[in-house]
Order: structure tokens, then C-alpha cells, then sequence
């Protein structure tokens, strides 16, 4: 009795060792899934991921260079813009696909090598690392190209990534469960999201609001994250309103309640239909 369970505790480690293993090798294959169906196929592949926020960004400043003299902060429109689109672009990307992971990768959620969160991760990773190559060049570009005169602060830079992927992740894998078990909610979430770009600070300063409408959005995450981007270039923004403890709070929030529905009615929503 005692030699068998012995062994039976000497053998739970390589058993972790290898589920964990297969589990890294399924989001491995997916991530070159994702990247091969996404990129791989579609004309001009990864360009596309790049053009479309320059053009967002190019649209933004021809609008507005005719309307202001100057942008709200710094003398580059391109800059102030991109600080606010990138950001904006990078969440939209990294819910949406999150937030689709289990009906893209529906035929391979059943076998069991593959689970939810294999699709999850896998989605996740490409997506945000897209994204973050997309930034990079872009800011890169803006900077080589005008006179922006910024003073980056990476470390703030960084930090307002992490926390747009954060929110991304939690607000998507919420979605994965939402998306499976009320197709409506594709249609209602599509109607519901749309008002986000006006009113996250993609084109306005925060502190430039009036104070009744300045406390109602400080509860939407994106106005942190693109506040403490802003921050990260321009020294003079007063990012004072910035709470990396809430955004993370939500972000968390919205995980664990994804990954919970998704553990209780996974293997349910994906035989459905």
C-alpha cells in the first residue's frame, strides 16, 4: 500500500510535465494556424496589419489639421493621434480575436489534446504580438518622419501595452463564453462596442472634459490605458486620473469570469449545434 502510493506521487510530476508539454505543442500549432489562415492567405498578408491603422491615423490628422492649428498636446497631429489609435486598434484586435478563439478553433476542440484555453493563449499571443510589431513600426515611423520632438518613456509605454492586452484578453475570453452560448450576442456586441472609439480619448484630452462626463468615463479602462500612453510621450500630460490597480481589476474580473463559464459549459457549447 505505502510502495503504491509512492509511486503513484512519483509519477504525478511527469504526468504534469507532460500535459504540460502537449499543452505548449497545441498552442504552438494553432498560433501557426492562426497566422497562416489570418496572414498566410489573405493578400499582401501582414501589410494589411500596418496599413490599417497608418490609414486610421492619416484620416485623423487630415480631419483635424484643418479644423485646430495644433494638436491638444505637442506639435505633431501624427504623433498625438497614433497615441491614442494604436492603443484603441491594439484592444479591438486582441478582444475580437480572443473573443472568436472558440468558434475559429472549433473542429480541433474536440480532441482532447486541445482545450479552450489552448485557443485562448494561442489567439492571444499571435494577436498581440502583431500588434505590438504594428506599433513599433508605426511610432518608429512617425518619429524618423516628422518633427515630433517626444520624449518617450518607455517604461509608461510599456506599461499602457500590457494593461490594452490585459483588458483585451479579459473582455475577449468573457466574449468567447458570450459569443457560444448567445449567438445574438455577436449582433448586440457589434452595436454595443461602436461608441468606444468616441469616447475612450482616442481624440480628445481627458482633462479637457467637462467635469460631470470626465467621472462617467473614467470608469471605461481604455481611457486609462491611453491616458498612461500619452504620458509615455509627452512629459507636460497630467495622467494623474490614470489607475493601473482598476483597469487591472476589470481586466481580471472579466477573466476568471470567462474562464469559469467556459469550464463549466465548454464541452456543451461546442457539441452544440
Amino acid at each position: 500500500m505505502g510502495s503504491s502510493f509512492t509511486y503513484a506521487q512519483a509519477a504525478r510530476p511527469r504526468i504534469a510535465r507532460r500535459r504540460r508539454f502537449a499543452s505548449l505543442r497545441s498552442i504552438f500549432a494553432l498560433m501557426l494556424r492562426e497566422m497562416a489562415s489570418t496572414y498566410g492567405k489573405s493578400p499582401g498578408g501582414y501589410f494589411w496589419a500596418v496599413f490599417e491603422p497608418v490609414a486610421g491615423v492619416a484620416i485623423l490628422t487630415f480631419a483635424f489639421s484643418f479644423l485646430f492649428a495644433k494638436p491638444p498636446i505637442g506639435t505633431s497631429f501624427e504623433l498625438f493621434y497614433a497615441t491614442g489609435m494604436l492603443p484603441f486598434a491594439m484592444f479591438t484586435t486582441i478582444s475580437n480575436r480572443v473573443g472568436t478563439a472558440l468558434v475559429f478553433s472549433k473542429p480541433l476542440l474536440t480532441f482532447p489534446a486541445v482545450t479552450f484555453v489552448d485557443a485562448i493563449v494561442a489567439r492571444f499571443l499571435v494577436n498581440a504580438l502583431t500588434e505590438l510589431m504594428v506599433f513599433v513600426l508605426v511610432i518608429c515611423g512617425i518619429i524618423a518622419l516628422y518633427q515630433t520632438r517626444a520624449v518617450v518613456d518607455i517604461g509608461q509605454v510599456v506599461e499602457s501595452l500590457a494593461l490594452v492586452s490585459l483588458f483585451g484578453l479579459g473582455l475577449g475570453t468573457l466574449n468567447a463564453y458570450l459569443f457560444m452560448r448567445f449567438h445574438i450576442w455577436h449582433v448586440a456586441w457589434s452595436l454595443i462596442s461602436r461608441p468606444l472609439f468616441i469616447i475612450s480619448g482616442v481624440f480628445f484630452m481627458y482633462d479637457k472634459l467637462p467635469g460631470d462626463l470626465k467621472e462617467w468615463l473614467w470608469y471605461n479602462p481604455l481611457v486609462h490605458c491611453i491616458g498612461r500612453m500619452r504620458a509615455g510621450f509627452y512629459p507636460s500630460y497630467d495622467d494623474h486620473y490614470v489607475s493601473t490597480a482598476y483597469v487591472c481589476g476589470v481586466s481580471l474580473v472579466l477573466l476568471l469570469s470567462g474562464l469559469f463559464m467556459l469550464r463549466r459549459n465548454a464541452k456543451s457549447l461546442l457539441h452544440e449545434g
